[in-house]
């Protein structure tokens, strides 16, 4: 029976965040992942490294993980653009709400600032005609998440950690857990599994939460920064059964990435032509040229939600040696790091840089 300081449940960007920080902290760490690393939701997700104001306690958490991306920035796999993030009003209230995001902002050590509307048309003359302004926030960049998840599992294997990729984790057990070939891998065991979280810890709640992208053809120079509506976070963070928001990135090929949509309730994979349209929709109303261009893929992926929007992160009150990095939603790559290093200080029994008592799993426990 193999024995570990810790054994990761999960190769998404988390899983591999937290694998990477505990073999470079000296522990033995093994990793068990069924399917392709960053094949799940880190694979569906836009790579946007970005800070959200609406929840003081994810904005902690976004802003100290931040930071930890700086590192990666010379990162050849990262695909690291640091092209900044561009909010878009285009009603009075939305403009009229900037300020208060900037303190918000500022309060965490974050620096944006507002745009009027004629530096808004010349920093993307793509825009529609009539928005209000803006909030720039230049620091923000978007990655590739796959190859980065791959990056820091590859390493945590460089760190000595065993992983057993192609292998399933069936079933927790008093000392670990039990693998689909019947072995049994003892130590604390961390579940980053996502949506998948209630297959082997059904006392925490989890949601999948459906979403589409779209990416076009080569089209370099068409837009400059991460473009995203001032309403977007009504969207990303509430509970309607579905939703869109505009939400269009430039990738570092000149292709264009096109967002977002997000559906409680719905389980197949296939793309919803009806959702697609409307999320299309909504992004021409504000990028009009979108409708010129070749699309190129679509896909979905599904975003692990939790009744509260924040993640859980820590130990599970109730199991022994049993910890948990899942839930995540829009935020998993953003986070990442961050989470990664939070969960081993707790781990190690350290002090964390930020408060943990707003993402711990007690709070949901059924």
């Amino acid at each position: 029976m193999a024995a570990y300081d810790l054994i990761v449940v999960g190769a998404g960007i988390v899983g591999s965040a937290c694998a990477e920080r505990a073999a470079a902290e000296g522990l033995r760490v093994a990793v068990i992942e069924p399917g392709p690393v960053g094949g799940g939701a880190t694979a569906a997700a836009m790579g946007h490294l970005v800070a959200m104001d609406d929840d003081p306690a994810e904005l902690a958490l976004s802003r100290y993980s931040l930071q930890l991306w700086e590192a990666y920035a010379g990162l050849a796999a990262a695909e690291f653009s640091r092209c900044g993030t561009l909010w878009v009003a285009r009603r009075e209230h939305e403009y009229d709400g900037i300020a208060a995001k900037i303190a918000r902002l500022a309060a965490a050590g974050v620096r944006a600032r507002r745009i009027e509307a004629d530096e808004l048309y010349r920093l993307e003359p793509a825009l529609a005609p009539g928005l209000r302004g803006g909030m720039l926030v230049a620091d923000e960049a978007v990655v590739y998440p796959p190859r980065v998840a791959l990056h820091l599992l590859d390493r945590a294997r460089a760190g000595g950690a065993d992983c057993r990729l192609g292998r399933r984790a069936v079933a927790l057990s008093t000392q670990g857990l039990r693998l689909d070939d019947g072995s049994e891998l003892t130590g604390p065991v961390l579940l980053a599994t996502g949506c998948a979280l209630p297959e082997l810890l059904p006392q925490l709640p989890m949601r999948a939460r459906k979403g589409h992208l779209v990416i076009t053809e080569r089209y370099p120079g068409r837009v400059h920064r991460q473009l995203l509506e001032l309403g977007y976070a009504d969207s990303a963070h509430g509970d309607a059964d579905s939703s869109v928001a505009f939400n269009v990135q430039p990738r570092p090929t000149g292709q264009l990435l096109i967002g977002s949509s997000r559906e409680f309730g719905v389980e197949g994979r296939e793309v919803s032509w009806p959702m697609l349209q409307r999320m299309l929709e909504r992004a021409f109303e504000f990028l009009p040229m979108l409708r010129e261009l070749q699309a190129l893929r679509v896909w979905t992926g599904f975003r692990p939600t939790t009744p509260d929007g924040r993640p859980y992160i820590g130990a599970v009150a109730d199991r022994a040696h049993t910890w948990v990095a899942a839930g995540h939603e829009g935020l998993g790559v953003t986070t990442a790091l961050g989470t990664a290093r939070l969960l081993v200080d707790q781990l190690l029994g350290r002090e964390p840089q930020i408060d943990m008592t707003p993402f711990s799993p007690a709070r949901s426990l059924r």
